[in-house]
């Protein structure tokens, strides 16, 4: 039997190492090539074509999600597992809007791992417990206007109303009427939910 070309792709070191070591105790499975890089990696995948490609979501310059992205309108048949920490359900399901057919935590033992690259291997989804969890118990954030999330982000920065006012050359009354909109958008009472929400939903990094 063919074993699993697998390409790894996450910034730490340390972690492409050990998941290489890992991964080459499974007979089924061998590990083509490894980089720290997303636009490395999409470069690699589409030079060695791996049967899978582990992505880590947060990584400097090009994320998972963007990666995934590229990599998916370039090699439409290629197989994307999301290896990664993070947890916020919106970036998980950015991910598999970009193409991704599994997610993993980096927390999940070995036979997960592995049954996860064989699923996604073979074509299909997969979603390990955990994330299926996550992603039950923090529902989608509702969309947002341009102008929200301007205010949103603003927020997450700490900036008092006035700020906001200058920085978007608005007048105070306005921004306050935003923020009003906002909060009842989001479903919560004050600035320090709404905050939550963005730090939860990664979006602080947008």
């Amino acid at each position: 039997m063919d074993k699993i070309k697998t390409l790894l792709v996450d910034d730490h070191a340390v972690v492409r190492k050990g998941l290489a070591s890992l991964l080459g105790t499974c007979p089924e499975i061998t590990v083509v090539a490894d980089t720290g890089d997303g636009e490395e990696g999409v470069k690699l995948a589409l030079e060695l074509r791996p049967d899978v490609v582990v992505m880590d979501l947060q990584m400097p310059g090009m994320g998972g999600v963007e990666a995934t992205k590229r990599l998916v309108s370039e090699w439409p048949a290629a197989n994307v597992l999301v290896l990664t920490t993070f947890g916020a359900s919106t970036a998980l399901r950015q991910v598999q809007d970009a193409g991704a057919r599994g997610a993993v935590l980096k927390s999940a033992d070995l036979e997960t791992l592995r049954h996860a690259i064989a699923e996604v291997a073979a074509g299909k989804s997969y979603l390990a417990p955990d994330v299926r969890q996550i992603m039950a118990n923090d529902p989608p954030m509702p969309s947002l206007t341009p102008r929200q999330r301007q205010i949103l982000l603003s927020l997450t920065r700490g900036l008092s109303n006035a700020d906001i006012a200058t920085m978007l050359g608005i007048s105070l009354p306005m921004v306050k009427e935003h923020i009003s909109e906002l909060l009842r958008r989001l479903g919560v009472a004050n600035r320090t939910e709404a905050v939550a929400i963005a730090m939860r939903n990664n979006l602080q990094d947008l």
